[in-house]
Formats: structure tokens, C-alpha cells, sequence
């Protein structure tokens, strides 16, 4: 075989032992979650605002001290996953009282559709509210209108915390929105994400003597 053969037979060989490489190690499994275990299993829960919440877009910052959802535990064995999160349906958060950092300008908060937050057991234990597509808007209304549309094209995951106590808490910091944003001057119609902050306080309206609980 000459010379110029071996070399082509050589990057052949070469590319072919890269590309088996490369697909080996893209097959290879992730690790799996640890196992959840919320209780008590089909108990009711009711989630209270603790301090204020805040959704900060751009330079604009609107700030709640009113908001609640509810939400059940799954039924065993639902509440129990041994190689992941636990899923629990919960009605759309509700924020009153609310004012904007911007002067002469009034923010009324609505929400809809299917809400979710998930728990996965760990240290810290994490928590994540699924918002469904415009599951969230801010429109504001005096000087400036301005419409937020949080999710606007696809459901969005809200990364959160979670601490066993009593009663449990339910915490965002920081949290990562996506947001669009319309309207005319003073509206901060750039931004195309947002910064989700506040801590709920949850509590078992089935018993409540007793608490909603996260382990493995």
C-alpha cells in the first residue's frame, strides 16, 4: 500500500475510533435522583407569603405582601419516588397588595392555568414551581402601562428551597423568570427575564397538628 493509502487508512481508523468514542460517552447514564417521600400522603396544604414577594424586571421592581396557593400531596403511593422528585398540583398563586418601585404607577398581578411544584429530596432539599405558559401577568396602570408576561412561550421552572419545620418553608431566591415585556415609556420593554424572590410558609390544612414533610 503507498505511503499517501496508509496515511488515508490512518485518519480513517482514527475518526472512526473518535466517532465510537464519542457516542460512548454520550450514551453513557446520567446518575439518578435520590429517593422523595412527601407527607403526609393526600393531606390538603395551604402556602402563605411570608414578608413580601418580589418580581423585578429591568429597573422596574413590583412588590406583594398578599399570596396564597393550595395544593395536595399525592396519595400513596404517589408521594413516594424512589429515583427522583415528587410532583404535587397547586392552584395558581394569588398576589394582592402590591406596589411598584416605580412613582404613579399602580401593578395588579393575575395568574391561571395548571401549576406544579415539584420536591427532590437532598441537601439542601430543592423545590421547583412549574409556571405555565403566561401563567403569570403584571400590568400596571398611571403613568406608565406596562404589561409582564412570565413563561410567555413555553412553561417555566422556578428554582426554589425547601426546609422541614413547623410549619415548613417554601423559599426563592434570585430565581430566574423568563418575561416579556410591552408597552410604552417607562416600560422595560428590554428585559427578557426576571427575579422571582419570597418564602412561603407551609402548613397541613388536613390535620393541622400536623406538618408537610420532605425525606427520602
Amino acid at each position: 500500500m503507498s505511503r499517501s493509502r496508509t496515511a488515508l487508512a490512518l485518519g480513517i481508523a482514527a475518526a472512526g475510533a473518535l466517532s465510537l468514542a464519542s457516542a460512548t460517552a454520550t450514551a453513557a447514564p446520567l446518575p439518578l435522583a435520590g429517593s422523595t417521600t412527601v407527607t403526609p400522603a393526600g393531606h390538603s396544604f395551604k402556602a402563605t407569603l411570608s414578608g413580601k414577594a418580589t418580581l423585578k424586571a429591568g429597573s422596574v421592581t413590583v412588590t406583594c405582601t398578599v399570596s396564597v396557593s393550595t395544593g395536595t400531596v399525592p396519595a400513596a403511593p404517589g408521594n413516594t419516588n424512589p429515583a427522583g422528585a415528587v410532583s404535587s398540583p397547586i392552584s395558581p398563586p394569588t398576589y394582592t397588595s402590591c406596589t411598584s418601585s416605580m412613582p404613579g404607577v399602580t401593578p395588579t398581578v393575575t395568574t391561571s392555568g395548571a401549576w406544579t411544584v415539584s420536591m427532590q429530596n437532598g441537601s439542601p432539599i430543592t423545590a421547583t414551581m412549574k409556571v405555565p405558559v403566561g401563567g403569570l401577568v403584571v400590568t400596571t396602570s398611571g403613568l406608565a402601562n406596562c404589561t409582564v408576561t412570565a413563561a410567555p412561550t413555553a412553561p417555566a421552572n422556578v428554582g426554589g428551597s425547601w426546609v422541614n419545620g413547623a410549619p415548613s418553608t417554601l423559599t426563592f431566591t434570585n430565581a430566574s423568570v423568563p418575561v416579556t415585556v410591552t408597552g410604552g415609556f417607562g416600560c422595560p420593554t428590554s428585559a427578557t427575564s426576571s427575579t422571582f424572590n419570597a418564602v412561603y410558609k407551609v402548613a397541613d390544612t388536613t390535620n393541622p397538628a400536623q406538618q408537610i414533610t420532605v425525606g427520602p
